[in-house]
């Protein structure tokens, strides 16, 4: 099982409006095969952004990894690292105030890549002194601004 360790984010020009989304997928054994992808949606939500990141990010490696995943959203740590996952699955996806929960197509799907993988999801502070965070971003706005 290889080690990777990946950056994510997401940006939003409006919420909702156009988007995009970006990772760095950085494997352990040679940092200098940093892949970045990004991509994005004409019409779309910043959490939406978020999750996306994370999704294709996972996607992309080939096979099962150990990751170290990276990201400013605490939408996206707190559900995998509070348990509002499996609150949210126990409870019929829905929320404690009885709503149902949002994005539910992107956290199926990331709850099915997550499983291929063993996943560590990492809070980092947006746009502070993280220098591969702030890559992340740069690369997000600029799939955003396509749509601008």
């Amino acid at each position: 099982m290889t080690d990777v360790t990946i950056y994510t984010d997401g940006a939003c020009s409006g919420n909702p409006g156009p988007g995009g989304w970006a990772a760095l997928l950085i494997p352990e054994d040679d940092p200098d095969a940093t892949e970045r992808i990004t991509g994005g949606d004409p019409h779309t939500t910043n959490n939406r952004m978020e999750l996306t990141a994370a999704l294709e990010a996972l996607r992309a490696l080939e096979g099962p990894a150990r990751v170290q995943l990276h990201t400013d959203s605490e939408y996206l740590s707190k559900a995998f690292n509070e348990g509002w996952l499996d609150s949210w699955q126990s409870n019929n996806w829905q929320t404690s105030s009885n709503s149902d929960v949002k994005n539910q197509d992107l956290w199926r799907a990331l709850l099915e890549e997550a499983d291929r993988h063993q996943v560590d999801w990492i809070w980092v502070r947006g746009h502070a002194d993280d220098a591969l965070n702030i890559v992340a971003d740069e690369l997000a706005v600029a799939a955003m601004e396509q749509f601008t």
